[in-house]
């Protein structure tokens, strides 16, 4: 079902023009792309004379004996010839009316033909959970006599239901369909899915069969559980309040007078301390009116002060000037160093927009880390701002979406998947920390790029991309011709008007604030001079002086949990997974609890043992330092430094990083001590000092974007330092301070950094100068894996347009027992060579062995 095979790039979807009217003999037909696994290309259905349905309405089809979503692509005055039409099933329902204007619907084949997926595969990942849903057959036991249960449709119903009278029906019956018939006795409804019973029985459908040709159970099918509007009920006052009501009656219509005249009924009846008959009394009277209306499910943030318009800097100013003259696609980098305005800027140049009735959608990298860009936006433009994420339950998801179908303009603020967020009339499109490798998705596909998808959504819909950061990727700094460019104090503004790129620099901090000094502590000095902790002398008199000053800090730690792998002293023998190829980390839970090992790749946990398991030997060792162990050792040098720890343990419940960063913005807190996350917007004027405990686990992996991450990672976290009035400082501690990353963040030298790191990439043909594809192969079974990888690597080196490189195991051989397999290949970028044919590579697979194409990786590991 690949976009090549349907043939779709003539389509004009969703022209109102197109619709069928009923009464008419045009358009009696409609073809649809149905979500079923293994189903490819289009299917006719026959339209129902009630409904009328246009292109890009989601539909509810009968398929085989199921009942599926399907998405009407295109109406029919005539059935294709081959088709008999007495076998031309009609459409059941229409789920939801179309929102798939031409240009959205461009922009979804696009990423279906480069990300080579299957196009109902992107249509599941743009549309809200429950839009496409499926049904399932279901058996249920005939109670009494008589045959045919609700819905009708059962199957073999009423034909030998004699035997419900009798003292004992499974008498009858055979081993098998007794025991399908004992367990729907066995549940209250006498109801299981057939799925269930095949599970549960072996054998059972032919359990099943007999059951229903003796009349004891019936099949019917359930239909989708959609996602549905919620509806609450509303109470309305309606008549004048008169002396023949009761002091009680009265009392309840004057509360809803005082209110307005509308409420909740449930409100109303909490406020009134009442019961639901006095308001049907009341209703019987004519006084109110109870009706059920829609309550929109959308995450609410907490009461904000509203927020005007901040004053701007020069560069400020310049940056916004250049967006707001733009008039049409383009692609602007906004190249801001921390601390120097870049949300200033998008809420200014959102503002007029939201005026003209345009929208705008703000792409952050992960919504739960940057509660306070949220709550800046809503103080601004108030309840036009809408959340849209995964983390949102499926309702709230579906009601935000359904807003945003209104057309009213709105900020629309969410992660990856809010690309596909279906804005009419957008006017802008904003990627925050562009940079950051959440934007990209490994799994499942399609493997998209957030700022690739982006960049084709700005285009169709003709409006401008503002990628913003302070580390920019080296695939943007090259799109906007800045890998030749000199330093900071360059002009404000380059742009290539034949591609329509521009680069505006924020060179500069808010109020001229320096950016914070960067110093490097040798770590290696540190242990020669007798200094066994794992804090340098400079940073214990930094956190030292911290507590004396009532000042906060961060501290950066590279890895979470108490300790990075657990080894004996007198073998060697490190504890692994028994799942995966890695070792189990420490996690210290509370004091006196059992010590806890977890694998961080398939959550495999197991205690301490007190014994080596391979020698026997008591001398076990914890080595390396998680976040657990940092605050450990914090609390045992500097007692009365207050933490909070803050990485993805300490965050699993929904609204814990809002909590915690609140209990540190209001200073109950001296210290936070976290890992990536503490990268990521974080706007913190109170803290002064950052340190890095480890520099090196970022520096040294066997990736060739190691060094650009690392580069990243450090800059963003040391540039949480100094945003307020107090002068900052940045401690990192390293045992490499020779690495090139080292030297480029001492100096916050974006562009010497780039410029190396682009010369070794350029040397390599690594992107940006060259294209990869990986190919990811995973399964149970160890040697067939190997064997699919040396298969496909082999149908694949007969071509010599590009490079194959492996197969080879993956850098982690085995995780959640699964075994992987990597094919990389490699090609120029500018002339897109003829690649293989993706569905002949997938039929060399067996069944048992996985794979997936991710195009453009960033994680090769």
């Amino acid at each position: 079902m690949y976009i090549n095979d349907i043939k779709l790039s003539p389509l004009v979807v969703a022209q109102a023009s197109e619709s069928y009217q009923s009464g008419t003999t045009i358009n009696r037909w409609v073809e649809v792309l149905v979500d079923c696994p293994g189903s490819t290309g289009l299917f006719t259905y026959r339209l129902p004379a009630q409904l009328e349905i246009k292109p890009g309405d989601i539909l509810s089809v009968p398929f085989g004996a199921q009942q599926l979503g399907a998405i009407a692509i295109r109406l029919l005055a005539q059935p294709n010839v081959d088709l008999a039409p007495e076998k031309i099933r009609e459409v059941e329902d229409i789920v939801s009316v179309g929102f798939f204007p031409s240009a959205y619907w461009e922009l979804l084949n696009r990423v279906a033909a480069y990300y080579y997926t299957p196009l109902i595969q992107v249509i599941r990942v743009a549309l809200p959970p429950g839009l496409l849903g499926r049904s399932q057959r279901r058996i249920r036991l005939v109670r009494g006599g008589g045959g045919g249960g609700a819905g009708g449709r059962g199957q073999g119903v009423g034909g030998s239901s004699y035997l419900l009278a009798s003292p004992d029906p499974s008498a009858f019956l055979t081993p098998t369909a007794r025991q399908v018939w004992e367990l729907l006795q066995g549940q209250s409804a006498g109801d299981y899915s057939f799925a269930y019973l095949q599970q549960k029985v072996k054998s059972a459908y032919r359990g099943i069969r007999e059951l229903l040709r003796f009349g004891l159970v019936e099949s019917y099918l359930e239909p989708p559980r959609l996602t549905r509007p919620k509806l609450q009920k509303a109470v309305t006052l309606t008549g004048t309040i008169d002396q023949e009501l009761t002091t009680r009656q009265r009392e309840i219509l004057e509360v809803l007078r005082r209110q307005g005249g509308e409420l909740w009924q449930n409100e109303l009846l909490q406020i009134c301390n009442a019961s639901p008959s006095i308001l049907k009394t009341l209703t019987q009277k004519g006084y109110i009116v109870v009706e059920e209306r829609e309550v929109l499910r959308t995450e609410q943030g907490p009461a904000l002060v509203g927020d005007g318009a901040k004053s701007l800097t020069a560069a400020q100013a310049s940056a916004l000037e250049t967006i707001q003259t733009l008039d049409g696609f383009a692609e602007v980098l906004l190249h801001g160093v921390t601390g120097s305005g870049k949300t200033e800027v998008y809420l200014q140049a959102i503002a007029p927009l939201i005026k003209q009735g345009k929208s705008a959608l703000v792409l952050v990298p992960e919504i739960g880390l940057t509660p306070q860009l949220t709550d800046r936006f809503r103080a601004r433009f108030g309840n036009k701002v809408s959340v849209y994420h995964s983390a949102l339950s499926d309702g709230e998801r579906y009601d935000t979406w359904r807003l945003m179908l209104t057309g009213e303009p709105q900020v629309v603020i969410g992660t990856r998947s809010a690309v596909f967020a279906p804005l009419p009339n957008l006017g802008l499109i904003i990627l925050d920390e562009e940079h950051d490798s959440s934007f990209k998705q490994d799994s499942p596909i399609p493997t998209y790029h957030a700022r690739t998808v982006a960049q084709w959504r700005a285009e169709l819909e003709n409006c401008p991309l503002v990628l913003g950061s302070a580390t920019p990727s080296l695939e943007t700094w090259v799109s906007v011709g800045r890998e030749g460019a000199g330093g900071v104090g360059e002009e404000f503004l380059t742009s290539n008007s034949s591609v329509s790129n521009f680069y505006l620099s924020l060179p500069e901090r808010i109020n001229s604030r320096p950016l914070p000094p960067v110093e490097i502590v040798d770590m290696r000095q540190e242990l020669q001079q007798g200094n066994r902790s794992i804090f340098s002398r400079s940073l214990q008199e930094a956190l030292q002086q911290l507590q004396e000053r009532k000042q906060q800090g961060i501290l950066f730690i590279h890895r979470r949990g108490h300790s990075t792998f657990v080894s004996c002293r007198s073998c060697g023998y490190v504890l692994e997974c028994p799942y995966c190829d890695v070792s189990l980390a420490y996690h210290h839970t509370e004091e006196k609890a059992p010590e806890l090992l977890r694998c961080h790749y398939c959550n495999y946990a197991r205690s301490h043992p007190k014994y080596c398991p391979d020698c026997s030997s008591p001398y076990l060792k914890f080595f390396g330092s998680g976040t657990q162990r940092v605050t450990q050792e914090l609390a045992r040098q500097f007692p009365e430094l207050r933490l909070i720890r803050f990485d993805s343990d300490t965050t699993r419940n929904k609204g814990s990083h809002r909590t915690l960063l609140t209990q540190f913005a209001n200073g109950e807190a001296d210290l936070l001590v976290g890992t990536q996350m503490l990268t990521k917007g974080l706007d913190l004027p109170q803290v002064t000092l950052v340190g890095v405990v480890a520099a090196d686990g970022l520096l040294n992996l066997s990736d060739y974007r190691a060094s650009e991450r690392a580069f990243q990672t450090l800059t963003q976290v040391a540039g949480r330092a100094g945003r307020g009035d107090d002068p900052g400082r940045v401690i990192v501690q390293t045992y490499t301070t020779e690495h090139q990353v080292i030297a480029a963040v001492r100096s916050h030298d974006y562009h010497s950094f780039s410029q190396a790191e682009l010369e070794q990439r350029q040397a390599l043909n690594y992107p940006p100068y060259g294209r990869l594809i990986l190919l990811r192969l995973s399964s149970l079974d160890p040697i067939q894996v190997q064997n699919t990888a040396q298969i496909i690597a082999t149908a694949l080196s007969t071509e010599e347009e590009f490079e194959i490189l492996g197969p080879a195991p993956a850098s982690i051989l085995r995780v959640a027992n699964r075994y992987r397999w990597q094919i990389l290949i490699k090609f120029a970028p500018n002339a897109l060579p003829q690649l293989p044919d993706w569905e002949e590579v997938r039929s060399l697979c067996p069944s048992s062995v996985s794979l997936t194409i991710d195009v453009d990786p960033l994680n090769i590991m």
